[in-house]
């Protein structure tokens, strides 16, 4: 064990009372787990301030506590005084676990869409290629090929540091993790070194915390910014705010392309249900993965592979058996012909993409179906957008249930329809039962149809009023195709 003046090595911070020589045992900012040897922090959430908790951390016997506003405590605390207690969290952490992202070739990637299929292929392909990886996303975290489920996209501080010394202590080389907007400005990273980072693309979404888009992009752009000169930033050329993550960075820059020059540049020859067939400099690749977006994704894998010194060929033959990420333009056929795809979209750009894509690969008279939602006690300004997007670029729409979480869900799907035009409406029903808004749209469907179902892909559960219940659009939309013998 450490003492706290070790763990507070790196950390600016005044003592205002106690001692920093006692031993530490582990790390908290829930109160609930604060016990003897724990220090507690006490952070400054969206929706609780830890330091409302303090007293009742120090009743479980916790006597360090780390805050950055005046607590009462009786004479045997030992009171840390910060300017941030998120930023001292992260360093605390690191200290905590010996700094194990400095023992890993650690790969961040970042941005609105393509984060979770960006990270699992990568994780995929070098797991393929005999390396021993390390694996943290919104879907799940591995370690080699051990899976505990993911809480957030990017875990608080001390799980994400825990979690890279374990990867350290299984001698894993490598770890690809998704690096959310959120993570960045709560801090979550602060402290972590990477070898490198990704940025996707940018578009709207997050509005609800960032308030402005401008914010949005600051916040993504800090994670660029605070890269070392050891490290890459490895950006996509086709976005007009690529750019502006590089603009301060250390790093070295490097970027991938469809529609302009990069230092990997791709070209799509072939677009099928099936799958892609694509150069990535010049050197053709068959995939097996749909759409242009996931064009883009391959071009970051290709990218990030060739950056980390992997053979180049090795890498295409490698990236040729890589197959689609659990409810990321998923899909299962009925007997009849019908085909179902089940997206996580669940932004304007994502949905525009995934439809823009079947449209892509949709023969004469075969008809789109979309099944759309959006989430409760988030951004509101996307829900008119999500709704035009589907009904301009389908033939079918039913706006349903996403996870209302505490919201109404008949105003989440007003929200929606705010969004259409009188015309529009004509070709949209409303059906909050989301079970039933698939089955209905499965229910339309002729044979070559393609019904789409967006806004949850992965998820296990539909959160309705703060519980989780089980719901599964994959299975569910199997199990109609057996009812309804599509």
């Amino acid at each position: 064990m450490k003492t706290l003046s070790e763990l507070l090595r790196q950390s600016t911070f005044e003592c205002v009372q106690g001692s920093l020589s006692m031993e530490i045992s582990s790390l908290t900012f829930d109160s609930r787990k604060a016990v003897d040897g724990s220090v507690f922090i006490a952070i400054v959430g969206t929706n609780s301030d830890g330091h409302q908790f303090v007293q009742s951390a120090y009743d479980l016997g916790c006597r360090v506590f780390v805050v950055e506003k005046a607590v009462q405590l009786p004479a045997d605390a030992c009171i840390i005084q910060v300017s941030k207690t998120d930023t001292v969290l992260a360093e605390l952490a690191c200290a905590f676990y010996v700094h194990p992202s400095k023992e890993l070739k650690l790969i961040g990637i970042t941005g609105t869409n393509g984060k979770t299929t960006t990270t699992t292929l990568l994780h995929d392909l070098f797991s393929n290629l005999g390396y021993a990886c390390g694996l943290i996303s919104t879907v799940v975290n591995k370690i080699k090929n051990q899976a505990s489920p993911s809480t957030h996209t990017t875990p608080d501080p001390i799980r994400l540091n825990e979690l890279l010394r374990s990867m350290v202590d299984q001698d894993c080389t490598h770890c690809f993790m998704e690096v959310s907007s959120h993570a960045v400005h709560q801090q979550r990273i602060h402290g972590i070194s990477f070898a490198g980072a990704v940025f996707t693309n940018i578009t709207h979404d997050h509005l609800d915390y960032h308030k402005t888009f401008a914010e949005y992009i600051r916040v993504k752009k800090q994670f660029f910014d605070d890269l070392d000169s050891s490290s890459f930033a490895l950006i996509n050329g086709d976005d007009r705010n690529g750019q502006v993550m590089l603009q301060n960075t250390k790093a070295q820059k490097s970027s991938f392309a469809l529609k302009t020059p990069a230092d990997f540049k791709g070209k799509v020859l072939e677009n099928e249900i099936s799958g892609l067939t694509m150069t990535i400099n010049q050197t053709e690749l068959c995939s097996r993965l749909v759409g242009e977006f996931n064009a883009y994704n391959l071009l970051a894998v290709y990218g990030v592979s060739t950056l980390l010194g992997l053979d180049s060929l090795d890498v295409l033959r490698g990236m040729s058996n890589l197959v689609s990420v659990e409810g990321r333009f998923q899909y299962v056929r009925s007997q009849s012909g019908v085909t179902a795809i089940i997206d996580y979209a669940h932004t304007p750009d994502a949905l525009d993409n995934v439809l823009n894509t079947i449209s892509a690969i949709c023969k004469a008279g075969q008809k789109v179906i979309a099944v759309v939602g959006c989430g409760g006690d988030r951004d509101r300004e996307k829900r008119p957008l999500m709704a035009q997007i589907a009904a301009k670029k389908s033939q079918q729409v039913i706006l349903t249930s996403d996870n209302p979480r505490t919201e109404d869900p008949f105003k989440i799907l007003q929200d929606m329809e705010n969004g259409l035009t009188t015309e529009e409406r004509q070709q949209v029903l409303t059906i909050s039962d989301r079970a039933q808004a698939i089955k209905t749209a499965i229910m339309l469907a002729q044979p070559g149809d393609i019904v789409l179902i967006a806004g949850k892909g992965h998820e296990k559960y539909q959160e309705i009023n703060g519980v989780k219940h089980d719901f599964d659009d994959f299975k569910l939309t199997e199990e109609f195709f057996i009812q309804l013998k599509k």
